[in-house]
């Protein structure tokens, strides 16, 4: 059983259709990808998890009949959101650890009312932007389990969100086998780029951001 695990793990990792499309693989590829979905949403050390790559994936093997398209999209939805309310709770325990609370307390009370402000006004707008950017869908929600107090709120943004993403991913890779073949290679190689490449203009605005505030102090 372990090894037939690990044999759909390498092979969703590496888009490997014929490992994927061997008989009797839909049960571990559910399995797989709805475990990857949780893990990846819902805790930061699983940030790097090819998840996008794996829900278009998903969207293919639906295509071709391996595996079920509602039952794979539901997983997908539902982990997804589930990993986000999972995310929510971690922000909600670290909140009490004294470690947590000295550092809150640490920081002046303005810089405080400013974050909760915006969290407040954009925080769930920012959770449904989130969950098309990877290291932030797992991120934010952990900050806005720490700040927020919405809960119900955060609920109807969480699910919608994984909705939505569910949605236009395994639908682009429902619709991926029906393209001819050199158009679908090149729209399959932009998909798997798309999240790094965000995560690149993420990471590089914020040391641009960070840089120039330490250029402003110095001047």
């Amino acid at each position: 059983m372990l090894d037939s695990i690990c044999t759909v793990l390498t092979a969703l990792w590496h888009q490997d259709f014929t490992t994927l499309m061997a008989p009797g693989s839909a049960t571990l590829i559910y399995l797989c990808v709805g475990t990857l979905i949780l893990l990846e949403s819902g805790f930061i050390p699983a940030a790097p998890l090819p998840c996008d790559s794996v829900v278009i994936l998903s969207g293919t093997l639906a295509a071709v009949g391996v595996v079920e398209p509602w039952v794979i999209f539901t997983l997908i939805m539902s982990c997804a959101a589930i990993g986000s309310w999972l995310a929510s709770l971690q922000g909600m325990w670290l909140n009490r650890l004294p470690l947590v609370q000295r550092w809150v307390q640490s920081v002046p009370p303005a810089k405080l009312q400013t974050v909760d402000k915006l969290l407040s006004r954009h925080g769930l707008v920012a959770l449904f932007c989130a969950r098309f950017i990877p290291v932030v869908r797992s991120l934010l929600p952990l900050m806005m389990g720490m700040r927020v107090q919405r809960k119900r709120s955060f609920q109807y943004f969480a699910w919608f969100s994984a909705f939505i993403w569910s949605c236009l991913l395994v639908g682009m890779g429902y619709m991926l086998p029906s393209l001819p073949e050199n158009i679908s290679r090149v729209v399959t190689m932009m998909l798997m780029a798309a999240p790094v490449i965000t995560l690149c203009i993420g990471v590089s605005s914020w040391i641009i951001y960070k840089f120039r505030g330490r250029l402003k102090k110095s001047v």
